[in-house]
């Protein structure tokens, strides 16, 4: 009993710090402030690996991951009602959640089943593009355009996958380079698609809410019209959260291991690679579908330029920096990567410097990533788990 009540204690104090951590840092504006934030932030994980307590709270989560989720869950809207006036810390916040919903995809690809993917933001803008067409012509519910923009994305990636499958290693990864740089040309050039101008998107509205206005919240007074889309990536970040992690600790996360370490001894055992390749790489475009209609109801305008081979860079960097393959480890990363250069707007031209001297010196001293992923464990009695 004492052990029960000491792991739930530990993990509502984790969910505690962390988000308060994510508060102050996207609340602050001044420049010595949040550098102040991110030191407390370094030091604090210094502190706790060197205690062992990282270990001891991944560990706990592990085993408790129905109250873990749910914690956290909590912690994460408790921040969006805190932050629910300020308008660019919620664009900000909603940003972060859906590139960590497609960057759970090109966990699922790069980190389970070994499959490079320079082309998210590729897919990112394919449900986004989806959604302001089927906007303008078809007359849908909101949300079965959403659920639409994913399929598509995943039908699209489903095509490419097969001159993928006839190449491996840095070939593969070209292919998935050349198609984002094609996606983008293709828009350009498209008039139908608006060409270099771009496309007006339509917000979400459900029962009567319109998600691109105000937000009475009652006695907390009128809300952000960011409020409704942080939820919403939210809800869909921790969808595809568990949704990912089911998949990793059951048979089927197996196989996508036993096909990453070694192609060859996985089909002896009676694995066939390509299968697992296709259905990875068919999961995780259909994320990244989801979260770039969400992205592009909630911009109102989206672009050709909204979809720079770049962003698909950031994506991959978000997956290597965190830890290949641990899917926790993508939520701090993506923080990093995303928030971090916009709060240090101030220091104007030196923001990407600072910013990547930052990333140089975590891979120097952490070149598996912040949080690597550990080996697989089998407990018998449980079945597969990480």
């Amino acid at each position: 009993m004492a052990n029960f009540v000491k792991g739930h204690f530990l993990i509502t104090i984790l969910a505690t710090i962390a988000g308060l951590f994510v508060y102050f840092f996207l609340h602050l504006e001044r420049s010595w402030e949040i550098v102040l934030v991110v030191g407390l932030a370094v030091l604090t994980m210094v502190v706790s690996r060197r205690k062992n307590l990282i270990a001891r709270a991944q560990e706990t989560c592990l085993q408790k991951p129905k109250f873990s989720i749910s914690v956290f869950f909590v912690a994460a809207v408790a921040i969006i009602f805190a932050l629910r006036s300020e308008h660019f810390a919620l664009l900000m916040l909603t940003t972060v959640l859906l590139y960590i919903t497609v960057c759970f995809g090109l966990t699922a690809q790069f980190g389970f089943v070994g499959l490079v993917n320079f082309a998210g933001i590729a897919f990112f803008g394919i449900g986004a593009y989806t959604t302001a067409v089927l906007y303008q012509y078809a007359a849908i519910p909101d949300f079965l355009i959403i659920l639409a923009s994913g399929l598509v994305a995943a039908v699209i990636g489903s095509i490419l996958i097969l001159p993928i499958l006839r190449t491996k290693g840095h070939y593969a990864a070209l292919i998935t380079i050349a198609f984002g740089v094609l996606f983008r040309t293709f828009l350009e050039v498209n008039d139908t698609l608006g060409g270099p101008q771009g496309l007006k998107v339509d917000g979400i509205s459900v029962f009567g809410l319109s998600f691109n206005e105000n937000i009475n919240l009652g006695l907390l007074g009128t809300g952000s019209s960011y409020v409704t889309y942080s939820i919403l990536a939210l809800v869909l970040c921790l969808v595809t959260f568990v949704f990912v992690r089911r998949m990793e600790n059951s048979w089927v996360g197996l196989n996508m291991d036993m096909v990453r370490h070694d192609e060859i001894a996985a089909a002896s055992f009676g694995i066939h690679p390509p299968s697992w390749k296709i259905l990875a790489f068919t999961l995780g475009n259909f994320f990244a579908g989801l979260a770039g209609s969400i992205y592009a109801s909630m911009s109102g305008f989206i672009a050709p330029a909204s979809f720079n081979f770049a962003d698909s860079l950031v994506l991959v960097s978000i997956v290597l920096l965190g830890g290949l393959g641990n899917v926790f480890s993508v939520i701090p990363a993506a923080f990093l990567v995303v928030v971090l250069p916009e709060k240090l707007q101030l220091i104007q031209e030196y923001r990407l410097l600072i910013f990547g001297i930052v990333v140089i010196l975590i891979l120097r001293f952490k070149p598996s990533g912040i949080m690597p992923r550990g080996a697989r464990r089998y407990y018998p009695s449980l079945g597969v788990k990480k």
